[in-house]
């Protein structure tokens, strides 16, 4: 977490090193600091050398969607100016517009999965690209939401354990997100 400046992901004038969700534009925000520490200390042993990671929201492999095209414009922009620019070129990371309650099934199964906007319930689809003995983390209700767990077993059974209470914006369709107050 230390080698990536959030300052390179807050628009001017916000305030990155606060610890709380700031707002990116289009109705999205980028998660308190605590609560990223939270998601990796979570998903630690299933984000080692090798292994693939789904970030949904938007480093072996990890891919990023998020279904604002203006939204993954920025956050390459900003991933270049950081420590994490390398892995752009070399294909360890790339962003790509998309539901995120969709996931991406192209580059499926994934050993980590985290989610940064809470769903009303699991989506099935992120499950399914979960590779057995992965695990996944992410946010859901809508308004009481509990951040959730999700271990597929290698048998491909599924345990989920609720970590603690939290707050996140809903994960919704790109024209909710845009049309929300």
């Amino acid at each position: 977490m230390q080698a990536v400046d959030r300052g390179l992901f807050v628009p001017p004038g916000g305030s990155p090193y606060f610890d709380s969700p700031m707002s990116i534009g289009y109705n999205a925000t980028i998660s308190a600091p605590h609560m990223h520490a939270a998601c990796l200390e979570l998903l630690e042993k299933n984000l080692q050398p090798g292994m693939r990671a789904l970030d949904v929201g938007s480093e072996g492999r990890v891919v990023g969607v998020e279904h604002i095209p203006e939204l993954v414009a920025t956050s390459i922009e900003n991933i270049k100016k950081s420590a994490a620019g390398p892995q752009l070129n070399d294909g360890s990371l790339s962003i790509h517009i998309a539901d995120g309650r969709e996931g991406w099934p192209e580059l499926a199964p994934y050993d980590a999965i985290h989610v940064g906007a809470a769903a009303p319930q699991i989506p099935k689809a992120l499950i399914e690209q979960l590779k057995p003995g992965g695990r996944m983390v992410i946010p859901v209700g809508t308004v009481f939401q509990d951040l959730k767990v999700v271990d597929k077993k290698l048998d491909g059974t599924v345990s989920i354990k609720d970590e603690t209470s939290v707050r996140y914006v809903p994960l919704t369709s790109k024209e909710a997100q845009l049309h929300a107050n």
